[in-house]
């Protein structure tokens, strides 16, 4: 299927106000064309009567309103003329108005379409585009792609009816002026074809090199902090220099591709334009009037005109098929991560097993063969290095991650078979990398329930150790964060986002290494306050910190995908492994911290 076929799916709902503009556009256009006619009569009647007698075509019905070469005449002429006229205009201007609004109406409904398969898709498909692509596509490509239905393709049609029209009036005319237009189509048909061609290179050069300045500003702005923190500006400036050049060159590109074609086209306009004259010329010296002389070539010009017009608009449509082509392939991937046909709902409180679970992504093994029960109500902490599989662990609940093999099991019931909205709701995630928007803390902390009573959103807050900083800012809840969270340290993004979380009030709350940037009182006062908020409802925790799961029902060490130790804290203090390993040098770590701190003061 073509990219235009592809898209008339969604253009289709839209064609009937099309062809409603298009009938009232080709109305407008017949008028054009006649036009000269009358101007044709004018110029015999009124400017160069030579007492012709033969027929004056479409408008000889005129001349019974008044004499050769009278001002009864030359008014009526001047009259219709600027009747037609201003009903031609009348007629454009609605269907100008008409098209451009069915346009955005097309441009909206294809970037919420867009948006939505954006928010479908699964994030690790998502990964595999760059921020500058998603936005080129969200942005640019779907305009290009409305311009392609909404304005070229119209501009094509006009073109060719006109065109048609245009013939068939000059052949009644004079047939022997047509001679011209057939022998120079050829060229012009050859012409486009090349040109067609390099703007169809171009233009996507451009796309992608826009795609690149994109991702380049974007990732400037939210790194701004690091890059001046590393007194990297000048690296940047040199690094956004090249891409911006690289732009600079693909539409220098552009440019000179349409120069070169424009200029081939304008050729072969003026060959038409001089050839026309002298035979109109030849014509009139063998007894043509003068009006239908300048009529004939009025016509000749205008018929190359509207090949010219064809070929840009042709020019143009690359564009949008270019545009239209990055927009299918985004609208047709495939999320891994699909929904049930016949999705059930979660009835009663989750109880979660997983069985023989192993999570496979791009031919690397995340999870190995992972076997847990979690009933409702059980503290659950997980420990690990780096890349262990914690976080992966904790993803799959929630179905971030899919089992390549075993299951996941919620209520005995397989989470494939769950609706992903009613699944998710179940949980409360804080990730390990936090995102804030850029809004109030209080519409943050909302998130899951706009709208929701400050009352509540503050009692959040203190649970999460948040309401103290948060009193402490200019403007408290109203404060506005940058993107991101800029203008708060690790630890306060992380709190705002552990009050959002509680706040969503779930039966089962997730903490993704959610805590490594708080200090060990906060963290502590925190995990207190939740653990009691949280008494008899389900609570998940990674951490790096043993004194974040201490107190968990069962505690989990990972490596390598795999779980090496579990059991309680107790029993693994027993066990002497790795964890108990671990366990000893954070607690040496912190009484050699405290034993500094009392040093310090004592010598204060």
């Amino acid at each position: 299927m073509s990219t235009f076929s592809y898209g008339m799916r969604y253009w289709k709902k839209h064609v009937p106000c099309a062809v409603f503009c298009q009938v009232i556009g080709f109305i407008a256009l017949t008028i054009d064309v006649i036009l000269p006619l009358l101007g044709a009569m004018f110029v015999d009647y009124i400017l160069n009567y030579s007492g012709i007698t033969e027929d004056s075509g479409l408008f000889s019905f005129l001349l019974a309103y008044g004499e050769p070469e009278s001002w009864r005449l030359f008014f009526v002429i001047a009259g219709v003329f600027a009747a037609l006229e201003l009903f031609r205009e009348g007629l454009m201007y609605l269907r100008n108005v008409l098209f451009q609004y069915n346009g955005l109406k097309f441009e909206n409904e294809l970037r919420d379409i867009t948006y939505k398969k954006l928010v479908d898709l699964d994030s690790s498909t998502v990964a595999s585009y760059n921020t500058g692509e998603l936005l080129t596509t969200l942005s640019a490509d779907i305009i290009t792609f409305k311009e392609m239905y909404s304005s070229v393709i119209l501009m094509i049609l006009d073109g060719a009816f006109i065109l048609v029209i245009t013939c068939i009036t000059l052949a009644m005319t004079s047939a022997y002026m047509l001679i011209l237009p057939a022998v120079i189509a050829p060229f012009l048909l050859v012409t486009l074809v090349k040109y067609t061609k390099a703007a169809r290179r171009v233009s996507t050069d451009i796309r992608d090199r826009n795609a690149d300045v994109n991702l380049n500003v974007q990732e400037n702005i939210n790194a701004v902090r690091l890059i001046r923190s590393f007194a990297n500006e000048g690296f940047e400036e040199n690094k956004f220099d090249k891409v911006n050049a690289a732009l600079r060159d693909a539409y220098c590109a552009q440019a000179d591709v349409a120069a070169k074609y424009g200029a081939a086209f304008n050729i072969i306009r003026q060959i038409a334009y001089i050839t026309t004259i002298v035979i109109g010329t030849i014509m009139a010296f063998n007894g043509l009037s003068v009006g239908i002389m300048t009529a004939c070539i009025t016509y000749v010009l205008r018929i190359m005109d509207y090949l010219t017009q064809i070929s840009n608009s042709i020019y143009r449509m690359q564009y949008g098929i270019v545009s239209g082509s990055r927009i299918r392939d985004f609208l047709e991937k495939k999320t891994k991560i699909p929904e049930a046909e016949h999705p059930d709902l979660i009835r009663r409180a989750p109880d979660i097993e997983m069985k023989n679970v192993s999570v496979t992504e791009d031919g690397k093994a995340l999870l190995k063969h992972v076997s847990l029960n979690i009933p409702y109500g059980k503290k659950i902490g997980i420990m690990g290095g780096t890349g262990s599989g914690k976080s992966v662990l904790l993803k799959s609940l929630v179905r971030i991650y899919d089992p390549t093999e075993g299951e996941i099991t919620i209520n005995g019931e397989d989470i494939r078979n769950y609706e992903l909205d009613n699944l998710r709701s179940e949980f409360a995630y804080v990730f390990q990398d936090v995102f804030l928007f850029s809004d109030t803390i209080d519409a943050n902390i909302s998130f899951y329930a706009p709208g929701t009573s400050r009352d509540r959103i503050m009692r959040v807050a203190r649970q999460a150790q948040a309401s103290s900083f948060i009193e402490g800012l200019p403007l408290g809840y109203g404060t506005i964060v940058g993107e991101k969270g800029l203008g708060l340290s690790g630890g306060q993004k992380q709190r705002v986002s552990i009050a959002r979380a509680l706040l969503k009030d779930a039966p089962v709350l997730v903490l993704d290494d959610a805590t490594s940037a708080l200090d060990v009182n906060t963290e502590r006062l925190l995990m207190e306050g939740i653990k009691e908020s949280y008494a008899d409802r389900t609570i998940l925790i990674a951490a790096h910190r043993v004194s974040s799961i201490e107190d968990c029902d069962e505690i989990l060490y990972m490596q390598d995908g795999e779980i090496v130790e579990r059991g309680t804290f107790r029993e693994l203090m027993d066990r002497n492994g790795i964890f108990a390993e671990i366990y000893r040098m954070q607690t040496a770590e912190a009484d050699d911290d405290e034993a500094e701190s009392g040093a310090v003061a004592a010598e204060g």
